[in-house]
């Protein structure tokens, strides 16, 4: 609508402006040292949201980071759309690999290049321009809240229990959430499952000290050897999953379904230029979409030991550790599947050493219904602004508060991304398109619009 593309185009540079020094906040959850910022990007987005026109807006505590909430309430007797989104990012380790600094925003070949540029500061900003653009315009048509929390990328283990003491407060009729992805620039998509996450860390423990490799290699078993092994058997060579129970509760798509999953376009062969491979690996009889949607997975995120500085030191290390992620598909309990691991992995393991096993944390997988109202407004908003009836898919990734929000709200989400593959979130050089930052915010207007007239005409 052409009030839309008019505010956006008069407000551009302010938007980037505004953004950027969102960005400039190096809100980093997992890292004790940058907690301060946390606090910071808080505030930022308190004051972001009262300048957009939230009745209120606030700082709260959690039992970790805080939280940010501010609304807006019109009607009553209108629907409320609750947006979810974090404030908090990733690490930017390994820093040589970037070719700008992460926390100073910079625009090459019309994309903004920087941490948080779309997971999720770029992506949820859009929510904040576009409530903005539709206060400024008179035309919200229904209740608004924002819930903007510090620990997603960690695992949001703290938001849970603020959902439930701030349950009414946080009432409404949709979650909205931009925390996905496109097909690409020009096919959009809509988001409708999620996998699931457990993430492990293994301990290896061999002798109580460094061992010099030449007295005592061959007398003593090393925990980085032991360790590769255990790894390497926890799939097999047609890329199952080796734990036992793993399968048990997984729900085979039916043949129809991934049929008509099979129509989002997808080129084996671009695909392996873009990643710089020669050749794909995955679970046998799927295909690249359904091993990375429909498929459980079971990967080592990071493997540690021993001497790793420059130069030779001869030594058998002391111990050896790993860090293992498993997407689950919705049906599989996060929890249960843990257990399996630990149980698996230490029944696997040699007495030549003692092996501990953690679970760092983990989340639910979920669906959402292709014919909720939520998702034929997002299906009318992205075929208005793109030309295009958008595709429904199923990510691979995992937000796993999105679970809890329906088991403690009672509240379906619907999953608005407008990032690309090519985005390289949680990469070095994480970027996001300038064409589709402003899509967004001229996209999630009209899903405003199209939910407020089914939600009235379902009423």
């Amino acid at each position: 609508m052409q009030y839309i593309k008019d505010y956006i185009d008069k407000n551009k540079q302010r938007f980037l402006e505004e953004l950027f020094g969102l960005i400039r906040i190096p809100s980093i959850s997992s890292l004790e040292e940058n907690k301060p910022d946390m606090y910071r990007a808080a505030e930022y987005w308190k004051q972001t949201m009262l300048n957009a026109g939230c009745d209120k807006a606030e700082v709260l505590e959690s039992k970790g980071n805080p939280v940010t909430f501010g609304q807006r309430i019109i009607d009553k007797n209108l629907p409320t759309v609750l947006v979810y989104a974090h404030m908090d990012v990733m690490p930017v380790d390994p820093l040589e690999l970037w070719k700008s600094k992460p926390f100073e925003p910079e625009i090459r070949d019309n994309k903004i290049f920087a941490r948080g540029a779309d997971d999720d500061k770029g992506q949820s900003f859009m929510h904040a321009k576009a409530f903005e653009l539709m206060v400024k315009t008179n035309t919200l048509p229904c209740n608004v809240k924002f819930i903007i929390e510090g620990e997603e990328e960690i695992g949001s283990p703290n938001l849970k229990d603020f959902m439930i003491k701030h349950k009414e407060m946080l009432a409404a009729d949709i979650i909205l959430v931009s925390d996905t992805g496109m097909i690409a620039t020009d096919i959009p998509s809509i988001t409708t499952g999620l996998r699931g996450l457990s993430y492990m860390e293994v301990e290896v423990t061999g002798p109580n000290r460094d061992l010099h490799s030449g007295i005592f290699g061959g007398a003593v078993a090393n925990p980085a050897n032991v360790l590769a092994k255990l790894i390497a058997s926890l799939t097999d060579n047609d890329g199952k999953i080796t734990v036992k129970g793993f399968y048990d509760d997984v729900i085979d798509i039916s043949k129809e379904e991934r049929a008509e999953m099979s129509k989002a376009p997808f080129n084996e062969n671009d695909y392996k230029k873009a990643l710089d491979i020669d050749e794909l690996f995955g679970e046998k009889g799927y295909t690249t979409n359904e091993r990375t949607g429909i498929r459980p997975s079971l990967d080592v995120n990071g493997i540690w030991s021993g001497y790793i500085g420059e130069g030779a030191k001869t030594v058998i290390p002391s111990k050896a550790y790993a860090k293992i992620s498993m997407r689950l598909v919705p049906n599989q309990d996060n929890i249960k599947i843990s257990k399996l691991f630990e149980e698996h992995f230490l029944a696997i393991s040699p007495k030549t050493v003692k092996v501990k096993v953690t679970a760092l944390h983990g989340g639910q997988g979920y669906v959402s219904p292709i014919d909720m109202l939520a998702y034929i407004a997002a299906e009318k908003a992205y075929s208005e602004v793109f030309g295009k009836k958008p595709i429904p898919t199923r990510s691979g990734g995992s937000i796993p508060i999105i679970a809890t929000f329906e088991e403690v709200l009672g509240i379906k989400s619907i999953l608005m991304g407008f990032g690309l593959e090519s985005d390289a979130i949680h990469s070095p050089n994480e970027n996001f398109p300038l064409e589709l930052f402003f899509k967004g915010i001229n996209t999630i207007p009209l899903f405003y619009k199209y939910f407020a007239e089914l939600y009235k005409t379902k009423a």
